[in-house]
């Protein structure tokens, strides 16, 4: 039994699967599918799990999920409370590479978008010029029918096949050996870390939550996500702080304080380790980027 698998709903009128999200979060449990998974983000902010990935997703972004990668778009806190007017909102497009035909597929046409799934089954951040062209097209295929519908598609899996410098989501391998049981625990652990992160978390605080004693839990955890749990956490605190370092009317020292490090230090050496820069550079750099 796969971690948590999620039907993709479609008629027999329909070879690829057309969906908007419009709801005050998104879908927040931890889930895979077989199918290619592109979403555009309209409304909403968060946190996206996909394997051994966490980020930070936000409007006007775009993503490719790969087959049976396991994934979650989490909205922040303020979209769970009460009387809250957020909305979230995005536009999905899921295909299963192989409703083309393999005849199709062979062509020599089809080389490069071939090519360019195989690399991307780990999942992708769009970005450039090819995410712009790409949210259009998307935008575009939900007011269109049938064989225009194929044409769109195709149109966008051409620009995507063409273009390049996206990131990375997972890393390479398999993370299609979990079973219901392992989805259940790693989305209590997500669950728990996301709305906790802001403070000091022991690990055995973390590891009751998982019902297992502290070496199991690192064990655990290592194996299902090939890192630690304290990388986990660090990268999630990372990436809430690259959200608060872009207001610039918040200190560096508060927000290393508010994302859960005890002193400006440490918060200065995690950032450059996963960020490849300190809190100071990543600050004037998204400064320069947006003025």
């Amino acid at each position: 039994m796969k971690i948590l698998p999620f039907k993709i709903p479609k008629t027999v009128h329909e070879s690829f699967r057309l969906q908007t999200d419009r709801q005050p979060y998104f879908y927040d449990n931890l889930h895979q599918h077989p199918e290619f998974q592109l979403t555009l983000i309209f409304k909403g902010e968060g946190e996206l799990i996909v394997g051994d990935y966490i980020g930070p997703f936000e409007p006007g972004d775009l993503f490719l999920i790969g087959p049976d990668l396991p994934h979650v778009f989490r909205c922040d806190p303020q979209y769970y409370r009460t009387n809250s007017i957020r909305e979230a909102h995005s536009i999905s497009v899921f295909f299963d590479w192989g409703f083309w035909g393999e005849k199709f597929l062979s062509l020599p046409e089809m080389s490069n978008i071939n090519e360019f799934f195989k690399e991307s089954e780990n999942g992708l951040r769009i970005k450039g010029d090819a995410r712009t062209a790409v949210s259009k097209l998307m935008k575009e295929l939900f007011t269109v029918n049938n064989v225009d519908r194929l044409i769109i598609l195709l149109k966008i899996l051409d620009v995507l096949s063409l273009s390049s410098g996206h990131a990375s989501l997972a890393s390479a391998g398999t993370f299609h050996d979990f079973d219901e049981d392992d989805g259940r625990r790693l989305d209590a652990i997500y669950r728990f870390t996301i709305n906790e992160y802001h403070r000091k978390i022991g690990l055995d605080e973390v590891a009751a939550v998982s019902n297992m004693t502290v070496n199991s839990f690192c064990r655990y955890f290592k194996k299902r996500t090939r890192k630690s749990y304290i990388r986990f956490l660090n990268e999630l605190r990372i990436a809430q702080a690259c959200k608060l370092l872009q207001q610039k009317d918040t200190s560096i020292s508060q927000v290393g304080l508010e994302v859960g490090f005890s002193n400006l230090s440490n918060f200065n050496r995690k950032f450059k380790e996963i960020k490849k820069c300190t809190p100071t550079e990543f600050r004037n750099q998204q400064a320069g980027s947006n003025g």
